[in-house]
């Protein structure tokens, strides 16, 4: 792993994502990004630096750009196809995205692997359009189910390096760790199990050319980061961020909380409560994709 981009005696910089998934209509996404843009004063007042992205549906992708534009919060897409042009009915390109203004494109989540049969080929081919395309992927990566902790280890591995392998040289990488079963469930992955799976994701981080930073996912919230801030660079937020001002809450206790020769110093933190076919195959450089079978399986919501 070469240096992060924003390298410093504590780590690299921390950041937090947030997808809206498909909860909002357009017009209360733009009405939340206008919250979300009032959050730039927050951000620039924090006693040390963090990033901030957000994910919402493509329709709004305009009005993120309108919103944040003139902010130092970045925006970018939930998906993206593989190929940067061709007869792709219904799919946007990573250069399409790139145009729009997007930074960031999540791909690979649990969500898409269970409801549009994507396998580690085709995220590993959606990884490499959008590096390319010099976007930041987002890549989730975390085992289905609560069990053995090398079980998770190895599952999120090879979910992990697949993906990895299409990432262009010296590219940049989000890795959002998201086991499954954490996601929408009363709390988050224990501590202990999140950073044995975190510490995997590093060693696999080293052993490609790439700037990596990772986070958390699954029921994220106030007090989640205090407690693993030794082990990830920050957290992927879900429903909490709906309400604003839970963002803010996480934002400013990310930022008091420092890291320096893997001790942890944290202030005043406390816990919150969360608020309430078959797909032809096609090639890109390098990867092959093929097939893929949708399943029926029901996920948790998150």
């Amino acid at each position: 792993m070469i240096p992060e981009n924003s390298p410093s005696a504590a780590g690299p910089r921390p950041v937090i994502g947030v997808s809206l998934k498909l909860y909002f209509g357009l017009a209360r996404t733009r009405a939340w990004l206008a919250e979300v843009a009032a959050l730039d004063a927050t951000l620039a007042a924090l006693p040390r630096p963090v990033d901030l992205f957000v994910l919402p549906s493509f329709p709004a992708l305009a009005d993120a750009r309108e919103l944040l534009g003139a902010t130092g919060i970045a925006f970018g897409a939930q998906n993206v196809h593989w190929a940067d042009t061709g007869a792709f009915t219904g799919e946007v390109s990573a250069g399409m995205l790139a145009e729009a203004g997007a930074r960031y494109v999540e791909v690979g989540h649990a969500e898409r692997r269970r409801y549009f049969g994507e396998t580690d080929e085709a995220v590993a081919a959606k990884t490499r359009a959008a590096t390319r395309a010099g976007l930041i992927p987002v890549i989730c990566a975390g085992e289905r189910h609560a069990g053995e902790l090398g079980t998770a280890v190895d599952e999120t591995l090879t979910q992990v390096r697949a993906a990895l392998a299409g990432a262009a040289p010296g590219s940049e990488v989000v890795i959002a760790y998201e086991p499954v079963w954490a996601i929408g469930a009363r709390e988050a992955a224990p501590a202990r199990h999140v950073r044995t799976v975190a510490g995997a994701i590093r060693d696999a981080l080293r052993d490609h050319d790439v700037r990596g930073r990772l986070i958390y996912g699954g029921t994220a919230g106030p007090g989640t980061y205090g407690e693993l801030a030794d082990a990830v660079d920050g957290l992927f937020l879900g429903r909490l961020a709906h309400d604003t001002e839970g963002l803010r809450t996480v934002l400013e206790e990310i930022a008091a909380v420092e890291v320096a020769g893997g001790e942890v110093a944290r202030g005043e933190v406390a816990r919150g409560e969360m608020p309430g076919s078959e797909v032809p195959g096609a090639e890109v450089p390098g990867v092959q994709v093929p097939g893929v079978q949708v399943s029926g399986v029901q996920m948790p919501g998150g």
